[in-house]
């Protein structure tokens, strides 16, 4: 946008400054639903003639673009200036809504996509941490990071019939963060692994 003005202004581009900050805090943004300066003072701005300095007769009679100019004139030249720099603007946002929109598509969320509404920050609390929660990470952990699953204790034992023989399995509860945490296991293997769930034998 401030490069639009330099090629329309020339060299005289920074003489015009306070008129293109006069068009942009002025010009309605359909972000914040306003103009930046009434959103700011809760009011619109004035003119950029009454920034004037108090003993400056420039509305009287000043220079503007090294030629002579009453105050009438002024206020026209001002005036184009104000619609030129604000069609620039326009252009200037429309150009990047084309952009945006050629990528802009619907959002579609599938279900555990875990999408949830914002909140304000001002909401979250300070997480104080439970000692008897603690479970220390070498229990549950061997040295490669993986999870060991180990049987917590026998459920329950049947007798299994195969090939007219009856092979003793047990309901093996185990400490499982994932998958199944009942399993029917043969109770010879069970036992030589995990003696120590089976005090009795």
């Amino acid at each position: 946008m401030l490069r639009a003005c330099v090629i329309d202004f020339g060299k005289a581009w920074d003489t015009h400054l306070p008129l293109i900050e006069f068009s942009y805090n002025n010009s309605y943004h359909t972000s914040i639903k306003v103009a930046p300066f009434e959103a700011l003072y809760g009011r619109k701005c004035r003119s950029p003639l009454c920034w004037a300095e108090v003993g400056d007769t420039q509305l009287a009679r000043g220079q503007v673009s090294n030629s002579t100019l009453t105050g009438p004139e002024i206020i026209r030249e001002t005036t184009e200036k104000i619609v030129q720099i604000r069609e620039r603007l326009k252009a200037s946002r429309d150009r990047q809504k084309s952009y945006a929109d050629k990528r802009r598509k619907p959002l579609e969320f599938q279900e555990l996509d875990k999408v949830h509404p914002t909140f304000h920050v001002s909401n979250l609390k300070k997480c104080l941490s439970d000692e008897t929660l603690v479970i220390p990470l070498d229990e549950i952990v061997n040295e490669n990071l993986h999870f060991v699953e180990e049987p917590v204790e026998i459920m329950d034992r049947e007798s299994n019939e195969r090939n007219k023989s009856r092979i003793p399995i047990v309901k093996v509860r185990w400490n499982a963060k994932r998958g199944l945490e009942f399993t029917w296991e043969r109770q010879d293997q069970m036992n030589q692994k995990y003696p120590h769930l089976f005090p009795n034998s």
